[in-house]
């Protein structure tokens, strides 16, 4: 499988998609596919796919053995999953020291999310039954309601994606350096 079957390109966050009709199809039938084949643990799940780089997505922060991207389906701009590299179905399966790090890692993306997107607070939500592997939800909030998972999902375009995660991304390098 190549990434330009599915209208993909390099960019600076990662991969970028090429919002064509055809390659709308080719991605979104080749993505159910691959969601559904994941589905049965016969291979990576999607999550490990994506943090190791052969599904592309809008990368926010990484490090060794966590990776934050953007939600393709967010609820508000800047919504990010953080998921740990390694496969691991449930949070709570996670050793108390790898979940202590998880959250020390969630938290400075949570930070740089704020600062890309000044809001009230960044909600951290885990949910999600889909993909069997942990993440967490960051999610920039300016009410309650803007972590509702019932409510309807935002249609960025691609700009927009790579925009946010830009941000996201350049906030998160702004706080390892300590510059705010």
């Amino acid at each position: 499988m190549k990434n330009e079957e599915f209208g993909l390109r390099s960019s600076a966050c990662g991969f970028s998609y090429n919002h064509t009709q055809e390659n709308k199809t080719n991605f979104h039938s080749s993505f159910f596919i691959l969601h559904s084949s994941f589905k049965k643990r016969t291979a990576m799940d999607i999550f490990s796919k994506i943090a190791a780089g052969e599904i592309p997505s809008y990368k926010c922060a990484e490090n060794e053995e966590f990776y934050a991207f953007l939600d393709i389906n967010p609820l508000v701009v800047g919504h990010t999953l953080v998921i740990p590299r390694r496969e691991v179905d449930y949070i709570f399966d996670m050793e108390d020291d790898e979940i202590a790090r998880y959250q020390v890692f969630a938290k400075k993306v949570a930070k740089a999310v704020k600062m890309a997107f000044p809001c009230l607070k960044v909600a951290e939500v885990v949910l999600g039954l889909e993909v069997p592997h942990a993440h967490i939800h960051l999610i920039p909030m300016q009410s309650e309601k803007d972590a509702v998972f019932t409510n309807p999902k935002l249609k960025l375009s691609e700009d927009e994606f790579r925009a946010a995660a830009d941000k996201i991304y350049s906030a998160s390098v702004r706080c390892k350096s300590g510059n705010r």
